[in-house]
């Protein structure tokens, strides 16, 4: 059979593959969410069950041994954080009203300025609008914040998390291996070597990125809750939580922690030095993410580029909703190592070198 012909029926053969499973994740997407997330788990906890295995310990004990670990620390930290979010949530919602007062008490000379320059613009009537439309629109965004965390959340961690979740994780964790080696046996044989390269590359991507940015979001979340609470900022907790929870969206973090945390305390504080405090927590906390925590934790070789990546979770949310959210920088990552793959291999071909 001409060399041709081959290589177009293993590209059909391929592609085929791939639209079938993009084909089917979206079909499936409504049931994926436990199993992606247990598949996440057994991935990102690989490497601590194979240091246990490397002790002498068996690999089905070390798998229960790293887990139970995890559900110690994680359960606990997890109930604890719903609870300071809901209180938060709760007060956040009884308080609104004196935010508003106080905002507008503080944009009064502005108002003022407004009315002079346009005199049929009534200033009691700004004043109205304003406190209406932005005490509805935090007080939806208080409930809408609060629903989720008290119902969308609990049926959640029931159903998912303390059910499907922990039993797929338990599985892909101790039969990873022997998982991985089934998968490398059914490799065409010709292209065995490079594949092999390709996954570790891929590998070595998604290591970097998802381990490395995943303790960058909870040490980022840390430091800025932290922060923001012994500056005595109203939410500050919440605020410093979503601000670190967010933080693997490039930029996407910082901003929205930097804007809500500005905007509370603008509305709480009567002088500048607690609103300059809270310009100094993040400030710090770009400093440290930018020159510490991002190069030491994620790297700089690991090829997403952070367009690239914000492409990829948009794209995810979009079409497959939270499931896409989580699929979309693996997705992203395989993407770009075959793409610089086959970038490599058209420098190599007659149709580059003859032009």
């Amino acid at each position: 059979m001409p060399t041709t012909t081959k290589n177009n029926r293993n590209w059909m053969f391929w592609l085929t593959l791939f639209v079938l499973f993009c084909v089917s994740v979206y079909v499936l997407r409504s049931v994926l969410l436990p199993f992606v997330t247990g598949i996440v788990i057994g991935y990102l906890l690989d490497p601590f069950a194979s240091k246990f295995e490397k002790w002498g310990m068996n690999r089905t004990l070390a798998t229960f041994l790293v887990l139970l670990l995890v559900a110690i620390v994680v359960i606990p930290a997890l109930i604890l954080l719903i609870g300071v979010i809901d209180e938060q949530l709760g007060r956040f919602i009884n308080v609104v009203p004196q935010y508003i007062s106080a905002f507008l008490k503080k944009i009064e000379p502005f108002i003022n300025e407004l009315h002079n320059r346009f005199p049929s613009l009534e200033p009691e009537k700004i004043r109205e609008y304003m406190r209406n439309n932005l005490a509805n629109t935090l007080k939806v965004i208080g409930g809408v914040l609060r629903g989720l965390i008290t119902s969308g959340f609990a049926i959640f961690n029931l159903i998912s998390l303390l059910l499907i979740t922990p039993i797929v994780a338990f599985y892909m964790l101790r039969d990873w291996d022997m998982f991985i080696a089934k998968v490398d046996s059914l490799l065409p044989r010709k292209s065995k070597s490079s594949i092999r390269e390709q996954a570790r590359q891929i590998d070595r991507t998604l290591a970097g990125f998802i381990r490395g940015q995943l303790s960058v979001c909870v040490i980022l979340g840390t430091y800025y809750s932290l922060g923001l609470y012994f500056v005595g900022l109203d939410l500050g907790l919440l605020v410093g939580f979503i601000a670190g929870l967010i933080s693997f969206i490039p930029y996407v973090g910082s901003i929205v922690g930097f804007l809500l945390s500005i905007g509370i305390a603008f509305a709480q504080f009567d002088t500048l030095m607690p609103i300059l405090q809270v310009v100094l927590v993040f400030a710090t906390g770009q400093f440290l993410e930018g020159n510490f925590l991002t190069p030491k934790l994620v790297g700089e070789n690991v090829g997403l580029h952070p367009v690239w990546v914000m492409f990829a979770l948009l794209a995810g949310g979009v079409l497959l909703g939270f499931l896409g959210l989580m699929i979309a920088v693996p997705l992203a990552a395989v993407i770009g190592v075959l793409l610089r793959h086959a970038i490599d291999n058209y420098k190599k071909s007659t149709l580059y070198l003859d032009s």
